[in-house]
């Protein structure tokens, strides 16, 4: 599995369930990288999505513990382990924070695209940049829009066997 996501410098990822730094390119990213694949979220991203439902062009899967929840164009699962059966090594985790979290020691590759800013957040990813686990493969240079720099840094897990 990968991961994809979208961090401030102090690696937030969301307030109030919106995108710190919604940019146009990473929106392009996100879907050149996830189109035709497998994504798994959690509840509060597909609400968070345009329409709340699924993604069009990949399979939706949503992890939720609530028995009764459904959604227009999602799979809905209750377990991380039904996710994991449901998906192949080169689908996404897309999000929340619980989600990453569940999910990050099951991928191999986390696309993250770096804003070079801080910005109030009450939403984080693992900081990928502390962890032993993992380092950078490649970093694009720095790019700006609408006066927000980021960049693509790509990491990929060392420990695995």
């Amino acid at each position: 599995m990968q991961a994809i996501v979208n961090v401030s410098e102090n690696w937030g990822i969301g307030r109030d369930n919106r995108l710190l730094f919604p940019l146009k390119a990473d929106l392009r990213r996100f879907k050149e990288l996830t189109m035709g694949h497998a994504v798994v979220m959690g509840r509060k991203t597909l609400e968070s999505l345009p329409g709340k439902k699924g993604l069009p062009g990949r399979r939706n899967l949503v992890l939720t513990r609530d028995p009764d929840f459904a959604a227009p164009d999602v799979e809905v699962v209750h377990t991380p382990l039904q996710a994991v059966f449901a998906t192949g090594t080169e689908d996404f985790c897309i999000g929340g924070e619980s989600v990453y979290r569940l999910f990050l020691p099951a991928c191999d590759r986390v696309f993250v695209t770096k804003v070079l800013a801080a910005a109030e957040a009450d939403a984080f990813f693992p900081n990928l940049d502390e962890d032993p686990a993992w380092q950078i493969e490649s970093r694009s240079e720095v790019m700006e829009e609408n006066g927000v720099r980021f960049q693509f840094v790509d990491y990929v897990r060392t420990d695995i066997e």
